[in-house]
């Protein structure tokens, strides 16, 4: 193979906006000048969170996803940004709009999304649990360090012979004197291995789904590393093991007390995915454009071909869809006004387009498609986890089909 893209150096950090032959710069995607309906606040923070991106994470995280190890040394870093906690108001976190939250969230996962699914599990699931479910006394104790990430946080939701049906939990609670004794599994669990603290979701003895504070190092916890992924290389997911693994009773998320408590939580989580998908894509379209411009066959560069241009355009219009459609999401969740099934569009739909714009720069990038330096390709087996995971494309595709029928078909 020949003529692939400069491998990523800081020099080369920002490939993907590379020039084109003439020398000009490609700017950033926004075809419909949606820079325009963002506040001055919202663009400084996808500013600040995108100039991260290019000299911290898109030089840094090949390596870690050829080693299938988690840039833990980006930690810090991402809590020094100011945007952990996202939209949660007090308790040390930044009070964002949502708006800024999603871009935050898709300028991470334009560097990389298991970057960008590592800071979600702890700011968007972990986070967002206590501080939708938490009572105040638990958001006064855990929210502040979570923001500074001074502690890491996980989200132990899924099970081994639990996904989909994430209402049929198989993990169990009991009260035994001054304590809850967990007893269960979980799976696929961002953070797990290594996170001070997980929520466990679990059902106690009157049948009601309650979330859990589990401790690092608490008696009965066990959390091994999955080996063998081959998407979402660097974020590492756990299988948790309890028994009998005894919490204080205070470390019952005070406000959690169904699966529809639990659900609130995904609900709001779902319009990061979203986001995220939307980066992932923006990274593949910027490639794609780069390379094509100064990729020469046949005498001139691909991007002067026909088909190419096409597939170009196409990209170009179903990443503007999902920019509209995540602008539009994120201002419907600061009004308050989002609702499960409309969350549940915005993931199904952007995670489908983001695998199909992945796999159509692959194809232009031709046999460098599939180098790890080149991008396109640990994106594109990224999305394979993305488009699955907080609800496979199907069970959206029930939910807003039950919104719209009356009828479930599930």
């Amino acid at each position: 193979m020949s003529g692939t893209l400069p491998a990523a150096t800081p020099s080369a950090a920002t490939a993907q906006r590379g020039t084109n032959l003439l020398g000009a710069t490609l700017p950033p995607v926004d075809f419909y000048g949606i820079d325009e309906l963002l506040t001055d606040e919202e663009r400084a923070v996808r500013d600040r969170v995108r100039a991260f991106v290019d000299r911290e994470v898109i030089p840094l995280v090949g390596p870690y996803w050829e080693r299938a190890e988690a840039p833990v040394e980006l930690l810090p870093k991402l809590g020094a940004l100011g945007i952990t906690g996202g939209d949660i108001k007090g308790y040390g976190c930044p009070g964002l709009s949502a708006v800024a939250t999603g871009l935050a969230r898709a300028e991470l996962a334009r560097g990389d999304a298991s970057t960008s699914t590592m800071f979600g599990v702890h700011s968007s699931l972990a986070m967002t649990a206590i501080a939708v479910c938490g009572s105040e006394e638990q958001k006064q104790r855990w929210l502040p360090p979570l923001a500074r990430m001074d502690l890491i946080g996980a989200f132990g939701l899924t099970e081994p012979f639990v996904g989909s049906d994430a209402a049929n939990l198989q993990t169990r609670a009991r009260r035994d004197g001054d304590a809850w004794v967990l007893d269960g599994a979980k799976r696929w669990i961002g953070n797990g291995h290594f996170a001070d603290v997980v929520v466990i979701w679990a059902r106690d003895e009157a049948g009601k789904v309650g979330g859990f504070l589990v401790e690092k190092g608490t008696p009965g916890y066990e959390a091994t590393l999955m080996a063998g992924k081959w998407s979402l290389r660097a974020v590492g997911n756990a299988d948790i093991t309890l028994r009998g693994a005894r919490v204080p009773l205070d470390h019952r998320l005070a406000h959690g007390r169904s699966f529809r408590d639990t659900g609130r939580v995904l609900t709001i989580t779902r319009y990061g995915v979203a986001c995220g998908a939307l980066g992932n894509a923006t990274a593949c379209y910027e490639a794609a454009l780069a390379y094509a411009t100064r990729r020469q066959q046949f005498g001139k560069p691909l991007a002067a071909f026909q088909l190419i241009q096409q597939q170009l355009v196409w990209m170009l219009a179903e990443i503007t869809q999902m920019q509209l459609l995540c602008w539009r999401l994120g201002r419907l969740l600061d009004a308050g006004a989002m609702t499960p099934e409309q969350a549940s569009l915005a993931k199904r739909n952007n995670a489908a387009k983001a695998r199909q714009i992945a796999a159509d720069a692959r194809a232009i990038l031709g046999g460098n498609g599939i180098l790890l330096d080149n991008i396109v390709a640990r994106h594109q087996a990224d999305l394979e986890a993305i488009y699955s995971y907080e609800g496979t494309a199907e069970v959206q595709t029930l939910v807003i089909g039950r919104a719209l029928t009356g009828l479930p078909a599930f």
